[in-house]
This record gives structure tokens, sequence and C-alpha cells, in this order.
């Protein structure tokens, strides 16, 4: 189904956007935190508890990592090239160190426009707290936004897709960065096919998206919890599902909670590419693998298009 979809309108898709003027650079404020602010929580996958720490940096400083666990409390300065690997999360790293598990954080700290910050860590993975982006959301507002200059938005001027099987990722121009995204989990009829569209701003981001957990079906990740590989997994850090129904017993926190953090997901992934952009993202069954490799192809256009 889907493999004929693009196959037939593609071209339709490519023909029908429409380019964006380069006349006028947009702007947008560039923040970092008027404070420190940490929380304490466990990683989904080694089940290490990790202090959490995010502090103010200058202007033009980048987002920065910082292992305060290791020797010497080793740094780099974020950028895609650091992606390290895609298992069921996102890893960044150098030939010193890692931090697994970015991407909620990567996806508050794109919506809310943040450039500049210290993120340090007292060990190997971002912690999951509740599974979805919401305690980094309070982490920022807690510690409130500081402007310190303006940063370009990126305007895409010419589609770019990526695609391998039955995963496809296009990106249109547009007046707007959104995402609309396609979820199919065969596996699951609880699950089942999902959709939801959303132009990123700020408060859409906090309402709509930063409170949906990841999720996963029982029966897939059983065999990872007996083999060791979900050490912090549990039902106050992920949404679960199980002969079709949910576990949890809160239930749903909104419709289509799965799809919605899906996009939660691509948020955070393509802000490893380090600055913000206009396009309209159209996703279908994309995960961290699928995300990274469309950043570097949108990466690779947008570095074409500033010649």
């Amino acid at each position: 189904m889907y493999n004929w979809f693009f196959v037939n309108y593609r071209g339709f898709l490519l023909s029908c956007a429409k380019e964006i003027s380069n006349n006028k650079r947009r702007m947008r404020p560039s923040y970092t935190l008027q404070k420190e602010v940490s929380k304490k929580g466990v990683g989904v996958f080694t089940g290490e508890e990790a202090l959490l720490t995010l502090k103010p940096l200058p202007f033009g400083s980048g987002i920065v990592f910082q292992r305060t666990d290791l020797p010497g409390s080793p740094k780099f300065q974020l950028n895609l090239s650091l992606v390290k690997g895609t298992p069921r999360c996102t890893i960044i790293g150098n030939e010193i160190f890692s931090v697994q598990t970015v991407e909620h954080l990567m996806a508050a700290l794109h919506v809310y426009g943040i450039d500049d910050l210290l993120v340090q860590l007292s060990g190997p993975e971002i912690p999951i707290f509740d599974g979805s982006a919401m305690p980094f959301v309070e982490m920022i507002e807690d510690a409130g936004l500081f402007p310190q200059g303006e940063k370009e938005i990126r305007e895409l001027k010419t589609p770019v897709y990526w695609s391998c099987g039955d995963v496809h990722l296009v990106a249109l121009p547009a007046e707007e960065c959104r995402i609309s995204y396609t979820l199919h989990y065969p596996s699951s009829s609880y699950i089942g096919t999902q959709f939801f569209s959303i132009s990123l701003q700020q408060n859409s981001f906090k309402q709509e998206i930063a409170p949906c957990r990841t999720f996963s079906v029982y029966e897939e990740i059983a065999p990872l919890i007996e083999k060791g590989f979900l050490k912090g997994g549990s039902l106050e850090s992920a949404l679960v599902i199980k002969d079709n129904q949910v576990l949890n017993p809160e239930g749903l926190r909104l419709p289509e909670e799965m799809v919605r953090h899906k996009i939660l997901d691509m948020i955070g992934d393509l802000y490893l590419m380090g600055f913000s952009f206009f396009a309209h993202i159209i996703a279908i069954r994309s995960g961290h693998h699928a995300n990274n490799a469309f950043a570097n192809e949108l990466l690779d256009q947008f570095k074409k298009e500033s010649l």
C-alpha cells in the first residue's frame, strides 16, 4: 500500500511543492536558560540513576553534553555527525564517551528555541522519567528562558525524500514547520493505523505532543526485558499494550498517543542538525534510524541551498 502510494504520488508531491523566496531571512529569538535546573531519574535501557543538570551558556556556545561521572568530566558540542546508534533510541557520542536516549530532551529544546545549553549528566543515559517530554518542558519553564540574540530559521526550497522498504519521509517547502505522521502497527490491532499532523509551536507542542509517552507492545519487549536490555522500563516510564489493551492504570493521556509520540521522537532527532527550519515533513512508519538518515539528507540539501 505505502510503496504504491509513493511510486504514484511522489512526482505529484514534488511538482506541487512551492519554492519559497530567499529574499528575506526569517529570524527567531535564540534562548538559553535563566538559571540552572536539575532533576534525577533512571535510564530506561541502562537502569542507572543519573542526575541531569541543564545550565545556561553564552550565545554561540551550542548544545554541549558533559559526563560528570567520568574522569575529567569530558564534554562535546552536539552535531549530527555524533549520532552513534539508533537502537530504539538515539545515542550520541565521540571516541571518549556517549549519551543515550537524548531525543525527548532534544525535542523540548527544539520547540523552546534553546540553542545554547550545557547538559550535564552523571551517567550514560538521559533519565526516561515518565516516558514523555513533559519533565523536560517543566525543567525549562522552571528555569525560565533567557533571550540572547537571534538565529535564522532555514527555509527549505527543494523537496527532499528518503525511503527504505515501507518507511518513507518527504520534506516539502512550507511557510511553517509542520509534521504529518502516519503510524501503521500491524502487530497490534489496538494501535492499528494512526495519523496526526501538527504545526510546531510552543503551545501546541506542550499541549498535544509533549505529554505523549514512549510505547511498546508487551509481546515485543518481553524478550528484551528477559535479556536485560530494558533495565529501567516500567509502567511508570512507558505506555504498554498487551492483548489489545493498555496496561497502564490511567490509560491513554491523549487520543492517538502513540503516533503523537512518534512525532515527539522525530522533533528531537531532527534538532540534532542544530538549527530550526521551515518545511512540511510527511512521514510514514519512521523511527530513529530513518529520522537520522533523513536528517542527514536534509542537512545536505540545506548546505547546497546556502551556497
